[in-house]
């Protein structure tokens, strides 16, 4: 390792990490952090990175345009799970490296699933408001103890996921594309069709990239295939998900409630969705938590400092 490489730091949670400062600089004398909390786009993104190295990128989108820009730049450590913001094929083609961890939030966002299913099957947001506007009345909401969850995606996320659910005796289900028979067997999942997991899930969650097989994957007609009292949560990726399809099925009562930390625009444009009594909305927190920013940030350090992945 050089001391006297060149590190950029995109990522605004990161450089506000005095940890996470402290341990970068123990290894490299030139780091340039992201202190005006910028978001760096295309031409504020290349000129940000310009004549670096190493960069540490979170949600910053690296395409072949953005990447041919970058000469200088040989490695990139990924502050985060989410690969889908990076072109592969560029990556390989103009020779730079990748450092990537996957699940070091895992925890993080399965908390934070919990935390939102909890809450709409409780109406706990409604119930806030209505006190908050002087309307005081006892919401009957429903436990999520017994209820048939389902999971699609179960890498490392939707795996752990299933396991924190345990205690509330739920009966999981789950699609993934992957063979996942033994981990399945082991922990009581049953394994089936996108259809039948619309179909019987009481709360259904999201875990999957995103990429030209998985975008707009939950439209208008497979939506319509969930139980009206179903709750549809994604702290996945934003483009999952019809999100005007959803609003009207919210709308006229085709679901009862959804959650979601990320969306196709960030911030989302559309409030009349987010505004919905129905709707609970976060920005994009699901690893935002200290212990997963410090498992990020080190798990970025690592990527940098030679822990690459394989760019096929």
């Amino acid at each position: 390792m050089n001391r006297n490489m060149r590190v950029a730091v995109c990522s605004r949670s990161f450089s506000k990490n005095k940890i996470l400062r402290s341990e970068l600089l123990k290894k490299y004398k030139h780091v340039t952090f992201n202190d005006k909390g910028v978001k760096l786009e295309e031409g504020i993104l290349i000129k940000f990175l310009s004549g670096h190295d190493k960069a540490i990128v979170a949600l910053e989108r690296l395409d072949d345009f953005v990447l041919s820009q970058l000469p200088d730049l040989k490695v990139v450590g990924k502050y985060g799970v989410g690969l889908d913001m990076i072109d592969m094929d560029a990556m390989k083609r103009y020779g730079k490296k990748l450092g990537w961890i996957g699940g070091v939030n895992r925890r993080s966002v399965s908390e934070l699933v919990i935390s939102f299913a909890i809450s709409l099957l409780r109406h706990v947001p409604a119930a806030h408001c209505e006190v908050l506007s002087g309307t005081w009345r006892q919401h009957v909401g429903s436990s999520l103890s017994g209820k048939t969850v389902g999971i699609i995606g179960c890498g490392f996320i939707g795996k752990d996921l299933v396991k924190m659910l345990k205690p509330f005796g739920c009966t999981i289900l789950a699609n993934d594309i992957i063979d996942q028979t033994d981990f399945y067997k082991k922990h009581q999942v049953l394994g089936v069709t996108l259809e039948e997991i619309l179909m019987k899930s009481d709360v259904l969650t999201l875990h999957l990239p995103l990429d030209n097989s998985t975008r707009n994957l939950l439209t208008a007609e497979r939506m319509s295939l969930m139980k009206h009292n179903a709750i549809l949560i994604n702290t996945a990726r934003g483009g999952l998900v019809d999100e005007r399809a959803l609003k009207e099925m919210l709308k006229n009562g085709k679901i009862a409630a959804a959650a979601f930390d990320v969306f196709e625009i960030e911030p989302p444009e559309d409030f009349e969705l987010i505004k919905l009594d129905n709707f609970l909305v976060t920005p994009h927190i699901g690893g935002s938590t200290q212990e997963a920013i410090l498992a990020m940030g080190m798990a970025a350090i690592d990527g940098i400092d030679g822990n690459y992945i394989s760019l096929g």
